[in-house]
């Protein structure tokens, strides 16, 4: 009756442990029709490096491997010039949410920066294909994140309570010889998602328009650099008649951040000095790394997150729970 009940009480950790498995908020679809379309443009390095490729059943292998039970797919960069293509990615991912329920969530992208026709994918996106929210680049060709032109999308978007996922693109303009000697991953990514974020909290958008939730990337990039040197020189910039009020409660309220990339205790405990553990997230980046590496780094991230006493009690909360929270 023991053997019975310890093999009863095994099953129903086992089971537990499933039924909590980690979400992953930062991963590409990367479809046929996207690759084609670029070959075609002559865009296939316009990020500085190739596309990887992207197999759903290699993907749902590694998630098994590394204890992911859900992982919310966005379109790649760069940005298609194609509204179709659009499309199409939109319906792929549609499809594989569809396919393997409970394994894969999707934000949609948009056709910007056309803005009538990035609203009216997006209501198609949400209504018909039932996305789980939306993927914004940085820019697209120069019309930043925060420009006045974008107001009514996030007008929209904000009628909708929409989770937005952003993802950096190459910068408008970009200095090539710098691109060259210093790949945009390993440094300009950053700067650009801080770029883009900046600009919205400097025209207030998050704070105006509140019941959108903004997944930023790459451990949120120098976010915690720039919003202290942002809120010190505000006074200054408003003297000068160069900025109006910003509300940065309500800004930095609206951010969430995942952890894919350089994550580390340190880094951690660096982001909650901007924002609170309720607002952390897991990301792996996939298929950009390798995935050995992925589940090497999740394993890391779980091991620290178990020992390192002043982090532990939100083991779960970035593990999953926060991803629940805004995608339920």
């Amino acid at each position: 009756m023991k053997r019975i009940r310890t093999i009863i009480l095994a099953t129903m950790i086992a089971t537990a442990t499933m039924a909590q498995g980690v979400i992953d908020v930062h991963s590409h679809i990367i479809t046929p029709e996207f690759v084609s379309a670029l070959d075609k443009e002559g865009r296939l390095l316009d990020e500085g490096f190739p596309l990887p490729k992207y197999d759903m059943t290699e993907h749902l292998k590694w998630m098994d491997e590394a204890g992911v039970q859900t992982s919310v797919l966005t379109l790649a960069a760069p940005q298609p010039s194609s509204a179709e293509v659009v499309r199409q990615t939109n319906e792929a991912a549609a499809r594989i949410k569809r396919e393997h329920p409970g394994r894969f969530l999707f934000c949609a992208a948009l056709p910007l920066p056309d803005v009538s026709k990035a609203i009216d994918e997006a209501k198609y996106a949400l209504d018909v294909l039932k996305a789980d929210g939306i993927k914004l680049a940085t820019n697209v060709g120069g019309q930043y994140l925060g420009a006045p032109e974008l107001d009514t999308l996030f007008s929209f978007l904000n009628e909708r309570n929409a989770v937005v996922i952003l993802h950096p693109h190459r910068p408008e303009p970009v200095n090539r010889q710098v691109m060259q000697q210093t790949p945009l991953a390993m440094q300009e990514y950053l700067s650009e998602t801080t770029r883009a974020v900046s600009n919205m909290i400097s025209r207030n958008v998050l704070a105006r328009y509140n019941h959108i939730k903004v997944v930023v990337p790459h451990c949120g990039a120098y976010l915690p650099l720039a919003i202290p040197r942002m809120k010190s020189l505000t006074p200054v910039m408003q003297a000068n008649k160069m900025v109006g009020e910003i509300d940065y409660e309500d800004n930095l309220r609206a951010l969430y951040y995942d952890l894919a990339g350089a994550h580390s205790p340190e880094v951690i405990r660096m982001m909650l000095t901007i924002t609170t553990p309720a607002h952390l997230l897991y990301g792996s980046d996939y298929p950009y790394v390798a995935p050995q590496v992925l589940t090497q780094s999740l394993a890391r991230m779980k091991q620290y997150l178990s020992t390192e006493s002043d982090l532990a009690p939100f083991r779960e909360m970035i593990l999953y729970q926060n991803a629940n929270q805004i995608f339920k």
